[in-house]
């Protein structure tokens, strides 16, 4: 009798059984000695909720409103990287599951499917994440999202350099991924993975095979995560020049920095420290979100490290718009494809309902710091 899979860690373990360990400790691994991918989620326990007690609380709201819009959930999936290696058309069913639930989708520059392709394959409202590479290809694929009907343009600014993942170096992992003696080795003990990527092939990045965007450099820059080292708030107002909807900045983790980026025309921002796979020590973005809804009134997205429903709640209870989902829907996705993402989503989003219950509060929208209280992560007490 198989395990049921009942929260995302469930899903992490079946990924692990499933995936060659290369490419499972390309989506698990950080930087360094990931310390700092603990602290993200070992952060969460310095919340504890206080519970309101005597509310009605029979019907509840999930629901977030955001740009205008109103979503089935406080969470999008984030954009991340060469999803194709996971799972063929990676990026498509992340894209297609996040519209049935109607929830954003953040298409990544790294991606295996091009803008064009997830646009032609997709419903749902599609936004794009832009790796500045060097700033005359950052404006070709401005452009395209533009022509592909993109609504939101998302700048990640924390990979100027990449980070030391151990992990990969240590198991050789280049992208894009390479038939190596190691990983054929390790693809005879995951017969399935391998049946799926002989019939599908290597994924490849997609968003540079166009005549226009050929340069090999290019890709070789997004390969191993060397970006224009140079962007700064001049390079951010020049993207904001030529793109008309709606711009975030990801990848800021200090208040003031947040402030720049609204200074410079940025609708709102994503607070991350990449999932601690850029910088280990640095602080968990939900350690500066309360501080960044206080300086800012353009809206806070949050990600890195969010695996339950009350890590959500607890966000959102300190002022997120948003939560970012990374490696919880990717682990639904090695696991088991689309229907994992499915279930990773549907539990989350009962998770979320089942927290609001528990907390004696009827809808996302009513959160507010009054529903939590940090204490001291030793004992519980509180600061």
């Amino acid at each position: 009798m198989s395990r049921p899979l009942l929260n995302v860690e469930d899903y992490r373990r079946l990924a692990k059984k499933t995936l060659p360990r290369t490419v499972f400790d390309y989506l698990d691994g950080g930087a360094d000695d990931e310390k700092g991918l603990r602290h993200n989620r070992a952060i969460f326990d310095r919340w504890r909720f206080t519970p309101h007690r005597l509310v009605d609380i029979s019907q509840r709201d999930i629901s977030r409103r955001l740009f205008e819009r109103r979503w089935d959930a406080p969470f999008a999936i984030a954009p991340t990287g060469f999803n194709g290696a996971l799972w063929p058309d990676g990026d498509l069913i992340l894209a297609k599951a996040a519209a049935r639930a109607n929830v954003p989708f953040l298409l990544s520059t790294a991606a295996n499917l091009s803008i064009e392709a997830l646009a032609r394959g997709a419903d749902g409202e599609k936004w794009f994440q832009l790796y500045v590479v060097q700033q005359t290809l950052a404006e070709q694929l401005v452009k395209r999202a533009l022509g592909a009907g993109y609504t939101t343009l998302i700048i990640t600014v924390d990979v100027s350099v990449n980070g030391n993942r151990e992990r990969d170096l240590r198991n050789r992992f280049t992208l894009p991924v390479r038939y190596t003696p190691s990983l054929l080795l390790s693809g005879i003990a995951h017969p399935q993975w391998s049946l799926r990527f002989l019939r599908s092939g290597m994924p490849e990045l997609a968003n540079f095979k166009t005549s226009e965007n050929h340069a090999l450099e290019a890709q070789a820059a997004v390969m191993n995560r060397q970006m224009d080292a140079s962007f700064n708030p001049e390079s951010l107002r020049r993207i904001r020049d030529i793109w008309p909807h709606r711009l975030l900045v990801k990848g800021i983790i200090r208040p003031e920095d947040a402030a720049i980026c609204t200074e410079c025309g940025a609708d709102g921002v994503i607070l991350s420290n990449h999932g601690g796979r850029q910088l280990d020590y640095a602080l968990a973005p939900i350690e500066t979100l309360a501080g960044t809804v206080e300086r800012i009134t353009q809206p806070v997205l949050i990600d890195s490290g969010f695996r339950r429903g009350s890590d959500i709640v607890k966000a959102l209870c300190l002022g997120a718009k948003m939560v970012l989902l990374g490696r919880a829907t990717l682990y639904g996705l090695a696991a088991r494809g689309a229907q994992g993402v499915d279930e990773v989503i549907g539990l989350l989003k009962a998770d979320i309902d089942c927290t609001l219950a528990q907390i004696g509060c009827p809808s996302v929208e009513a959160l507010s710091p009054d529903y939590i209280q940090r204490t001291d992560s030793s004992d519980g007490s509180p600061l």
